[in-house]
């Protein structure tokens, strides 16, 4: 996926890579990419990610190289996520916030077993 020009880039704390935002048809879509990282990144950035897009006008859009399947236990009481899978064989994983879930999620528990 390529970021917009006008993309801005955001600081999240505890995060280990950039995150960028952006507006995309009246909805605020944050994006990240972990591909390159190794656990437990991409969960730790993907925690932090979330927990920004507590709206649901806001998208989180995270590149990582697999399906982040031990991320989805903690959180699918709070947030749909579409999977798509990408020509360089990484995926692209947008997720959003179900209205009302928050209290559902411990943000802080980002640890990952590598599955």
């Amino acid at each position: 996926m390529k970021i917009p020009n006008n993309a801005k880039k955001i600081n999240l704390e505890n995060t280990t890579v950039d995150f960028f935002e952006f507006e995309k048809e009246n909805i605020v879509h944050v994006y990240f990419d972990s591909s390159i990282c190794a656990v437990p990144e991409p969960m730790i950035n993907a925690m932090a990610g979330l927990k920004y897009i507590n709206h649901t006008n806001k998208k989180l859009i995270m590149k990582n190289h697999q399906i982040p399947t031990g991320l989805f236990p903690k959180i699918d009481n709070s947030f749909n996520f579409e999977i798509q899978r990408l020509e360089d064989n990484n995926v692209l994983v947008i997720f959003s916030y179900i209205e009302d879930s928050l209290g559902e999620v411990d943000f802080n528990n980002n640890s990952c077993s590598g599955i």
